[in-house]
């Protein structure tokens, strides 16, 4: 019999996970992270083309690039062939790339199978397609998995945000992009269940009578709801939950990276030198560009650091754009980004948190306040509130026929997001599963033929 996994490639993490029609095992994957059932959705790629994912591509990229030497040469990258009126000419093109430069880190692979226009990116001298890097990371996931039940596994179902895209085709190009993606990672077998119904039928195991649920899924790259009639007894205790029902579902292009985002671009562009700045466009530019850490890594040209290094002795606000170098030319974009992540977490906890950053030459420290936080978020309520609330009218729903709303995902913690719900439904029916496996946990039971039998409306 072939073995059949559920797979959740996940926006900030992933997981794998098999169940036996008992019990559901959601699988170590990931034995260097302090959660080993989760595993980082990073990939980092070197020189030479090897790939890690997870925790370990995490430390190497530190290892290898914190503070590292660079060394500038002269490439060669193509041609323009200008021709107008009476006039023809060729010139080549130049620029000057790092040969020192030890891997690159990519992080939102997932996000970037439904960004309009993006198609994927240089690495070295190769081009990765959105759908390479998805392979990639895939068939990393797909080996260590089977390395932990020491079989080959040949089948998959992968969990699907409720909306990839705007439009339908944009939603039927990346859905078939990441399939093509799994066969080529060595999955023989493909099929896919959107992520909130996924997390349904992890929550159905505790049932024992039937419910009207709200599924609530925030997690890093998008909020996906479902609401739904769960059937009866446990599959747990043998027998299938035969009245299931999808009455409605819905989602929205706004999650955790969104917040991460505007605390940055709210609270800590003035530490690189924002609103002291004012006539220096070039400048300017890679301020703004500090709230995407992707983007960073690219403006580490000598063209930037000697306008940077003209400024500085200009005396233009010397320490912010000191902090601003360092950050870019010290590779801390990626560790910056994930202080600001750690800070936002603990908010949901914590009344105030510190974000931090001590380097050579920057000296960050900002105490951040959850009133802070949820200031800087607030125009992001309104519209979940807005598509839960569609989301519950398209299933016929008011919301005192919901049993039970059930949350997961990283970002369905937040305080602000919790009081939304609890407003909406009462308190004694928001209902906290785990923010990181219940998805997977319901992928591998949809994989075993314990899916959702009955169509979607």
């Amino acid at each position: 019999m072939t073995l059949k996994v559920g797979i959740d490639f996940g926006t900030s993490n992933s997981g794998v996970a098999v169940y036996d029609g008992q019990r559901v095992t959601v699988l170590p994957v990931d034995r260097q992270n302090v959660q080993p059932e989760v595993v980082k959705t990073v990939l980092y790629v070197t020189r030479d083309y090897q790939a890690y994912i997870g925790q370990e591509a995490v430390e190497l990229y530190y290892r290898d690039n914190i503070n590292r030497q660079r060394r500038f040469v002269k490439q060669w990258a193509g041609e323009i062939d200008y021709r107008g009126a009476d006039m023809h000419y060729v010139r080549d093109i130049y620029v000057y790339v790092d040969e020192l430069k030890p891997g690159r880190l990519l992080q939102y692979l997932k996000t970037a199978l439904r960004k309009e226009g993006y198609r994927g990116t240089q690495i070295f001298e190769r081009y990765y397609s959105v759908g390479d890097l998805a392979k990639t990371y895939l068939s990393l996931l797909k080996a260590r998995a089977e390395a932990v039940l020491g079989e080959k596994i040949e089948s998959a179902t992968l969990g699907r945000p409720v909306k990839f895209a705007n439009t339908p085709e944009g939603d039927r190009k990346a859905e078939e992009t990441l399939r093509q993606a799994a066969h080529e990672a060595g999955f023989k077998q493909v099929d896919f269940e959107l992520e909130p119904i996924a997390a349904a039928l992890d929550y159905e195991q505790t049932l024992s009578r039937p419910q009207n649920i709200v599924i609530f899924d925030f997690g890093g790259g998008t909020l996906d709801i479902a609401v739904m009639r769960l059937g009866g007894p446990s599959p747990m205790r043998g027998q299938a939950g035969s009245g299931r029902r999808v009455y409605a579902s819905g989602g929205v292009d706004v999650a955790g990276s969104d917040f991460d985002r505007a605390i940055i671009e709210k609270r800590m562009l003035p530490h690189f030198g924002l609103g002291l700045i004012r006539h220096q466009p070039e400048i300017l530019e890679m301020i703004q560009a500090v709230p995407d850490w992707m983007a960073l890594p690219d403006l580490a040209t000598p063209l930037n650091r000697n306008t940077l290094d003209k400024a500085i002795r200009a005396g233009l606000a010397p320490a912010r754009l000191k902090a601003l170098q360092a950050l870019i030319y010290n590779d801390l974009a990626f560790t910056f980004y994930n202080r600001v992540e750690a800070a936002k977490i603990a908010l949901s906890n914590e009344g105030a948190a510190v974000i931090s950053l001590d380097d050579k030459e920057i000296a960050l420290w900002e105490l951040y306040t959850r009133y802070q936080f949820e200031a800087d978020i607030l125009e992001y309520v309104a519209k979940v509130e807005t598509v839960l609330l569609e989301t519950l009218a398209a299933a016929g729903l008011e919301p005192g026929s919901v049993d039970a709303i059930v949350k997961t995902g990283g970002s369905s913690n937040i305080p602000l997001f919790s009081s939304l719900l609890i407003k909406i439904f009462g308190a004694e029916k928001v209902k906290q599963s785990n923010a990181f496996s219940s998805v997977v946990a319901g992928l591998a039971i949809k994989a075993a033929g314990q899916g959702v039998s009955q169509g979607r409306s």
